[in-house]
């Protein structure tokens, strides 16, 4: 799948996010090796720490269909990630990493998104 489908496919998936309090609807399609494709959106929560960001829930609807560390190639965003998903980009292996930002689509890996990852 390519880097244009996949932000293509996550601004679909933006549209039915629960932003309430910000108005900033934000998307992501993860791709599996296997081809799968999961989608996720921003969620957020009264109280502010408690929303998950769009890529974390495409990435933790992937793991609850059996996908690991390794079996995600890419995924596509409808907005630069944050720090804490750059390092969920990292620890799941991804390997291509497509955002958008200022009209253009970028594309990444998370290595150098986030150079200095937090590994155990």
């Amino acid at each position: 799948m390519t880097g244009e489908e996949l932000v293509a496919r996550a601004k679909i998936a933006a549209a039915r996010a629960y932003a309430p309090y910000s108005s900033y609807l934000v998307g992501a399609a993860v791709v599996a090796r296997d081809g799968r494709v999961f989608e996720g959106v921003n969620v957020e929560n009264a109280a502010y720490p408690l929303g998950i960001c769009a890529e974390k829930s495409a990435i933790a609807r992937a793991v609850a269909d059996g996908c690991g560390p390794g079996d995600l190639e890419a995924i596509g965003i409808t907005a630069s990630p944050c720090g804490g998903c750059r390092q969920w980009l990292a620890e799941f292996g991804i390997d291509r990493v497509i955002y958008a930002n200022e009209g253009e689509l970028r594309t990444s890996t998370p290595a150098e998104l986030l150079p200095d990852t937090f590994e155990l």
